[in-house]
């Protein structure tokens, strides 16, 4: 047997997200259009997640309160009525007219891409540190949502987690 490629990994992914409820949707074309507004924000998006982003293209919960956030969720097409950067806007919102906390908020936001959002049982989410533990995936929670912990080392033992349950989506 050869090394597990990340392909494998999501490709397995898919099929156990399918298996377990999920909606789940392939990107049939592989090509990833991401807004030009985030690739300038966000320059370093690590290749795991890129690839991710070009093979899914819908990926939600059964209880759908619980996705990831792909394609359309960035560049502000979908039908979710949270944006992607939603929980920063929320951030920023309680930091009223503070400018110096304001620019605190949006510089931590900049090391951290939000990749799934969920509003079960109060509002969290996950995000990949582009910054410190490059690749790493945090959590976070409402109400201070720029205290994160750490999840995942990476994509792959996210999705891992993920699928033995110890991450556990509804």
């Amino acid at each position: 047997m050869g090394e597990e490629t990340l392909n494998d990994k999501i490709n397995e992914f898919m099929i156990w997200a399918e298996e377990n409820g999920w909606t789940i949707t392939k990107n049939e074309d592989h090509q990833l259009h991401l807004a030009g507004s985030l690739l300038s924000r966000y320059k370093e998006i690590p290749n795991d997640y890129l690839e991710f982003l070009s093979v899914v293209k819908r990926c939600i919960t059964p209880d759908e309160k619980t996705w990831f956030l792909c394609e359309d969720e960035y560049n502000n097409r979908s039908e979710a009525e949270f944006k992607w950067n939603e929980f920063e806007m929320l951030s920023l919102e309680a930091a009223r007219d503070d400018e110096l906390w304001k620019s605190e908020i949006t510089a931590w936001w900049d090391s951290y891409l939000p990749i799934v959002m969920s509003v079960d049982g109060g509002y969290s989410f996950y995000a990949i540190d582009l910054t410190n533990d490059i690749g790493a995936i945090v959590r976070g929670y409402e109400p201070e949502f720029e205290e994160v912990e750490q999840a995942a080392h990476n994509l792959e033992e996210f999705l891992e987690l993920i699928m033995s349950n110890s991450i556990e989506f509804q």
